[in-house]
């Protein structure tokens, strides 16, 4: 009786090791998956990645758990180029994004090496041409200007053309009307500049331009569309227009 117990309760018991032994590697194997699922992306990267590729926002994320948020910041905002730019402008060039008025409802604006210099908000834009003079050399914005060109005294323009120095960058956005009281002598001052459309420039035309003191030729960074209710947008005034470029640092 003893013997038959004994032989009946011994494979009862192997297999009870047996299943305590596979319980026993099957924890092993998911605590060694639990260890090694925070470093995924440095053992597979290219499976991690497939999974992200639905959007650039998803790629950023990617990296979130493995950096510290200031550092994750700072990779953002490297994969953004200044201005809005598609693609980073060369070392020895300034980025820039200029935007003339879209009708009389929304006002101009202009970027510049990643900086808005002339916007509503700043409160430094308004009905005419609106006007940035940056050095050359720095970057840095020397002063800005909007000048009203339906009501306003073209004599201010002037002076403020005269005032432009050698070795400066000017951006000129419009906005509604720049071009009605604007006088032979002040459109003789933004040619100085490298603008080659500013002698056609007509009421409620669009234009947007980038020159400079002491530029030799035209500038290539100009843009105009004229005021032609058969083809206009905005019923009286013509699209929007944006124009972004990388203009070349003045060296010593």
């Amino acid at each position: 009786m003893d013997m038959t117990l004994y032989l009946r309760r011994g494979p009862t018991t192997l297999r009870k090791k047996r299943k305590f032994g596979k319980l026993l590697l099957l924890l092993i194997v998911a605590a060694g998956l639990m260890v090694l699922f925070p470093f995924r992306n440095i053992i597979y990267p290219e499976i991690y990645f497939d999974m992200n590729t639905s959007s650039q926002r998803s790629k950023e994320m990617a990296f979130a758990p493995f950096v510290s948020p200031s550092n994750y910041h700072q990779a953002s905002e490297k994969r953004q180029h200044k201005c809005g730019l598609p693609k980073s402008c060369p070392i020895g060039t300034f980025a820039f994004n200029i935007r003339s008025g879209a009708a009389n409802a929304i006002p101009p604006k202009i970027c510049f090496n990643g900086q808005i210099i002339l916007s509503s908000s700043l409160k430094n834009a308004d009905d005419g041409l609106n006007i940035a003079v940056i050095n050359a050399r720095t970057g840095e914005l020397i002063r800005t200007g909007t000048f009203n060109m339906w009501h306003g005294e073209v004599e201010s323009l002037i002076q403020f053309l005269k005032a432009v120095e050698k070795d400066t960058l000017v951006l000129i956005a419009t906005y509604d009307d720049g071009a009605t009281k604007i006088t032979d002598e002040a459109r003789g001052l933004i040619a100085e500049l490298g603008s080659a459309s500013i002698n056609k420039l007509k009421f409620r035309d669009n234009w947007v331009f980038a020159g400079g003191k002491g530029i030799s030729g035209r500038s290539p960074f100009e843009k105009h569309i004229a005021n032609n209710r058969t083809n206009n947008k905005y019923d009286n005034w013509p699209e929007l227009l944006e124009m972004t470029g990388c203009f070349p640092q003045k060296m010593d």
